[in-house]
C-alpha cells in the first residue's frame, strides 16, 4: 500500500533535519484490515504520517504511541483489536489498543523512535573542555565547543566550534535541548554561566567545586538570573570517582551526563573537582585565591537571555 523507497526518502529527510520522528511497521494484520504485513510509515510527533499502516482507525492509537515512543525513545509493539469499547492496556511485550471501528481486522505494529544525535556543548577553553570534545563524540554525542578566541583546528572533533561566548552569537546557532557543560576552569566562569542560561539547554553542568558554585550562583540570581534556572545548574559535575587528569575527570563529567540522558539522577560529587583544581589553576576553580569577580547586576535579559 506504499512505496518504500518513499517513506525512506521522507526519513533520511526529518534525520538529515535534525526532526525525531518514528518508523511504523505492519507486522502482523488479520483481516479485513486495509494493511498489509511490511507497510511502513514515517510519523512525527505531530501527527504527521508519511506512508500506510492502516486507516482511520488506526491511526489514532499510532500517533499517541509514538509520541511516548518519541518522548522515551523505547520502541514498542502495538496491537489494535476490534471491540465494542475502545480501551488500552500493557500486556507487558505489547500495548493493545481496543478499536471500535466498523471496519474489523487486527493490526500489530512496530513503533521504532529515531531521535537526532544528542548534543553536548562544551563552553570553555581549558584541557578538560579539549578532552570532553575528543571523548563525547565516542559516546554519542555531537559537540559544539563555545570559547571566545577558539580555534577550530584545536576541536577537530567537534561538529561546530563558536570562537565567541557572547549570548547574541552563539544562541542562534545551538539548538535547544542540549546537554552543556561549563569547563571554563577558572576563565570567564560567569560568561560561560551566563551563556549556559540562555540556551535553554537539557540540563547544564558547571565543573568547579561546591564553594565557588554556590558563590557563582549567588551573584547570578543577584544579577536578575531566574533562580530556579540557577538552582538547576548541577555543581560540582561529575561521576562519582576518583579522577585526576582532565581524561579522567572528562569520564566522569560524560558519565553522569549520560546517566542523566538515560533517566538516571547522579547526585553531585565534590571528588572530582579536587582533582580539577589540580590539574588546572587550583586558586581560580575552586574558589579560593585569584577568583573571578562577581558579576555587576544586569537586566535580567543580558543574564539569561529571556
Amino acid at each position: 500500500m506504499n512505496a518504500p523507497d518513499t517513506v525512506f526518502d521522507t526519513a533520511r529527510r526529518l534525520q538529515l533535519a535534525g526532526t525525531p520522528y518514528a518508523l511504523v511497521s505492519v507486522i502482523k494484520a488479520l483481516p479485513p484490515a486495509s494493511a498489509r504485513p511490511g507497510d511502513k510509515a514515517v510519523v512525527t510527533a505531530d501527527g504527521t504520517l508519511y506512508g500506510w499502516v492502516g486507516g482511520g482507525c488506526a491511526q489514532p492509537a499510532v500517533v499517541r504511541t509514538v509520541r511516548s515512543a518519541l518522548a522515551d525513545g523505547r520502541a514498542r509493539v502495538i496491537r489494535i483489536a476490534p471491540t465494542e469499547d475502545g480501551f488500552e492496556r500493557d500486556l507487558g511485550d505489547v500495548l493493545e489498543f481496543g478499536m471500535a471501528c466498523h471496519s474489523g481486522g487486527t493490526l500489530e505494529l512496530f513503533v521504532d523512535p529515531m531521535l537526532p544525535q544528542a548534543q553536548l556543548v562544551v563552553i570553555g577553553a581549558s584541557p578538560l573542555a579539549t578532552s570532553l570534545a575528543q571523548l563525547a563524540p565516542r559516546v554519542g554525542f555531537g559537540v559544539t565547543v563555545i570559547a571566545q578566541g577558539a580555534d577550530a583546528a584545536a576541536y577537530p572533533d567537534a561538529q561546530r566550534v563558536i570562537a565567541s561566548d557572547e549570548a547574541a552569537v552563539a544562541v542562534p546557532q545551538v539548538a535547544a535541548g542540549a546537554w552543556v557543560v561549563v569547563a571554563t576552569q577558572g576563565r570567564r566562569d560567569v560568561q560561560a554561566l551566563r551563556l549556559a542560561l540562555a540556551l535553554n539547554a537539557r540540563q547544564v553542568s558547571f565543573v568547579a567545586s561546591a564553594r565557588k558554585a554556590q558563590v557563582l550562583k549567588a551573584s547570578l540570581v543577584s544579577a536578575g538570573c531566574d533562580a530556579a534556572a540557577v538552582a538547576a545548574i548541577v555543581a560540582p559535575a561529575g561521576y562519582p570517582m576518583a579522577a585526576t587528569t582532565p581524561e579522567e575527570i572528562a569520564l566522569s563529567v560524560l558519565a553522569a551526563v549520560v546517566s542523566n540522558r538515560r533517566g538516571a539522577v547522579v547526585a553531585p560529587v565534590e571528588a572530582p573537582q579536587v582533582a580539577v583544581a589540580a590539574a588546572a589553576a587550583p586558586a581560580a576553580c575552586c574558589g579560593g585565591g585569584a577568583t573571578e569577580p562577581a558579576p555587576q547586576p544586569v537586566a535580567k535579559s543580558s543574564c539569561c537571555g529571556s
